[in-house]
C-alpha cells in the first residue's frame, strides 16, 4: 500500500543500520541505501533534541542527491541521561558505566530524523521515556560481553536481552528506542510530498 503512495519517488536511506533497513523493510517501502561516513561532532552548548536534530541535518548534507525525485531520510539517536547525552560506548567499561547509571531510574531516548528532496528539507523527533529496574552487575556484564552494544547509543538495544530482563516501563514509541520512530516517518512522509 505505502509503495503506491511513494511510487512517483525514490526513497534513499542514509544509514547502514541493519535495524534502520529493516524497518523501512517491514514499512513495505522501497528504497536504496546511501550512507555517509561523519564525524557525528555538535556544539556543546546543544541539548536534547537539538543534538539529535543537528547531526540528522549533518548526515543529510553529507549526501547528494542525484535525481529530484528522490527523498532522503537521515536519523540520528541519542539516549539522555542525567543531563547529559549518552552516545556508542567506546569500551567494555565505559558500557557498563553507561548501563549502571540508567539502572533503578527514567531515562528518555531521543531521535531525530530528517526528511530532505532537492527543494526542500525537514526535520522531525522523538521522545521516549524508558525506565529500567534494578540490574546486577553480573548481568550488565553478561550483556555486554554477549552482545557488544558498542554499536548502540546508550549501549544497549531494547530488542535485546537487556530489554526482556531490565526494562519496566515505556512510555511514548518503541521502534524510536530501536532507532527509527516508524510511525513519525510514515505520516511525515506523507505530509513531505504532500506539501
Amino acid at each position: 500500500m505505502l509503495s503506491n503512495i511513494f511510487k512517483d519517488y525514490k526513497i534513499v536511506l542514509g544509514s547502514n543500520s541493519p535495524r534502520r533497513k529493516q524497518y523501512l523493510k517491514e514499512l513495505g517501502l522501497d528504497f536504496t541505501v546511501r550512507a555517509s561516513d561523519i564525524e557525528e561532532d555538535y556544539p556543546i552548548h546543544l541539548q536534547k533534541e537539538e543534538i539529535t536534530d543537528f547531526i540528522a541535518q549533518l548526515k543529510s548534507n553529507a549526501i547528494e542527491l542525484e535525481d529530484d525525485k528522490e527523498i532522503l531520510i537521515t536519523s540520528d539517536t541519542t539516549v539522555w541521561n542525567n543531563n547529559q547525552s549518552l552516545g556508542k560506548p567506546k569500551d567494555r567499561s565505559e558500557a557498563y558505566q553507561m548501563l549502571k547509571e540508567m539502572c533503578n531510574k527514567e531515562h528518555e531516548v531521543i531521535s531525530s530524523v530528517c526528511l530532505r528532496s532537492k527543494s526542500k528539507i525537514k526535520t522531525f523527533n522523538c521522545t521516549t521515556r524508558v525506565t529500567f529496574g534494578p540490574i546486577s552487575d553480573e548481568a550488565l556484564y553478561f550483556y555486554i560481553d554477549t552482545y557488544k552494544p558498542y554499536d548502540k547509543a546508550g549501549a544497549y538495544g531494547i530488542q535485546e536481552w537487556i530489554g526482556l530482563i531490565g526494562i519496566s516501563k515505556i512510555e511514548g514509541s518503541y521502534t524510536n528506542i530501536v532507532g527509527l520512530p516508524t510511525y513519525e516517518l510514515i505520516n511525515e512522509l506523507i505530509n513531505f510530498i504532500k506539501e
